[in-house]
């Protein structure tokens, strides 16, 4: 069984068929659990109310680092939505100087926030990293969010950046990136990677995997990641599930 680390639901539900076809093509591809990714307010409130729906979906809570300057969460704020029994995590945050430009200090601030509340609450992080990778590591190590742990997801960074992420306990998710042709740098970090430090996610409905790259993505996918890992690293695709799964519910053990 396989299990999808962040997936943003909210924008599958105007798929053809809806979040219940998504979700029975996901339970047909032995996909038994998905987190639903908050990127701003009114996802937060959305992917919660798509966990409600469902027994095996839980969410995070938390604004994306390319959202607004003027949408910001204070520290409570974010602690009380997360207070909610089917939110498992804060985020996704972190910080992107790809598609941000300027003074970004307000992007580390509201960093800052997300981590205090993460540790406050002993919940993971879901940390979204990009052309960042030296400033998103130097605020993990420096804020202490070692306290709360967390997920470097959709990792595209170098084996430098791995270990840094590592040595603080957290977790490296490896998406359909890494089944494309081109990801190289990524697919060497993947075969170093100690297996029980791995998740596996589709970040849905963006970056298909290899075969149904281009296409819209969606959590039945993630199994591809799975069976591509195993074949880059030479382990066996129940391996890869096992081992995914235990390190998720590792991570979060009331799920």
């Amino acid at each position: 069984m396989f299990i999808d680390s962040h997936c943003h639901l909210n924008l599958l539900a105007e798929e053809e068929g809806g979040l219940d076809q998504i979700l029975a093509q996901a339970k047909e591809n032995n996909v038994d659990h998905i987190v639903s990714i908050a990127i701003d307010k009114a996802s937060c409130h959305d992917v919660i109310s798509i966990a409600e729906r469902y027994p095996n979906i839980t969410a995070s809570v938390g604004i994306h680092p390319n959202v607004d300057q003027q949408e910001n969460f204070t520290v409570e704020e974010l602690i009380s939505l997360a207070q909610h029994e089917k939110v498992i995590a804060i985020g996704e945050t972190g910080l992107d100087y790809f598609r941000s430009e300027g003074d970004l200090e307000w992007q580390r601030d509201r960093f800052r926030t997300h981590i205090e509340a993460a540790k406050q609450l002993t919940k993971p992080l879901i940390i979204h990293t990009r052309e960042a990778r030296d400033d998103t590591m130097d605020l993990l190590e420096k804020e202490g969010a070692e306290q709360a742990g967390g997920i470097i997801h959709c990792f595209t960074e170098n084996w430098e950046t791995a270990q840094r992420a590592l040595d603080i306990g957290f977790y490296i998710s490896l998406s359909g990136i890494v089944t494309f042709k081109n990801a190289v740098e990524l697919q060497d970090v993947a075969k170093k990677l100690p297996l029980d430090r791995i998740l596996i996610e589709t970040d849905a409905p963006y970056l298909a995997p290899v075969p149904h790259r281009g296409k819209t993505n969606k959590p039945a996918f993630v199994k591809h990641v799975a069976e591509f890992l195993a074949e880059l690293r030479g382990d066996s695709v129940q391996d890869i599930a096992k081992a995914t799964s235990d390190n998720f519910h590792r991570l979060f053990p009331t799920t």
